[in-house]
């Protein structure tokens, strides 16, 4: 498994940061500031970074954990230990989907430790399309109109198919 550092941490990474107080970095001087504004303060077991804008990082996936409500263009501080970051490529099958059906939410996890081999692992393009359908499964009512089940069953079973197949949304659909 690839060791990762403060040299080498923002090359095509995926990462989850824990939030931490936005007022550490008023104490420290950082070690190194981006072109876009963010500041990096680095330690033997992680790295701090002061940014306004997470998610698609560069060529990174970094998300911030602890924020109920994410704003773009807000500040926030986050933490990882350099053992969070992951590689990022188009073929490693390592994220799968977490749905809350109350909330009306999902999220992309990544595999740790393989652990979790009985989820339906994608890779992390694939993920995030699937993620994008069931944001708008959760939002849409319109295409429920043509079935005679209650939305709420239909929308469970539609996502419930979605994150654990390959199959396109189209094909799920006419299954139903």
């Amino acid at each position: 498994m690839k060791q990762y550092n403060k040299f080498n941490f923002y090359r095509s990474t995926y990462c989850e940061f824990e939030m931490h107080n936005i007022n550490f970095f008023e104490d420290m001087k950082a070690h190194f500031q981006s072109k876009s504004g963010s500041y990096y303060y680095y330690t033997e077991e992680g790295v701090f970074r002061y940014s306004n804008h997470w998610g698609r990082v560069a060529n990174c996936r970094w998300k911030i954990d602890g924020i109920e409500n994410y704003k773009n263009q807000q500040y926030y501080v986050g933490y990882a230990s350099w053992s969070n970051f992951y590689p990022l490529n188009s073929t490693d099958k390592v994220f799968y989907l977490e749905v809350d059906y109350v909330e009306g939410k999902a999220k992309i996890k990544r595999i740790q430790k393989n652990n979790e081999s009985s989820k339906f692992l994608m890779t992390s393009e694939f993920a995030h399309q699937r993620l994008k359908q069931i944001q708008t499964l959760f939002k849409e009512h319109k295409w429920a109109n043509y079935y005679e089940e209650d939305i709420t069953v239909l929308r469970k079973q539609l996502i419930d198919k979605l994150i654990s197949s390959t199959k396109s949304l189209q094909q799920l659909k006419l299954e139903l």
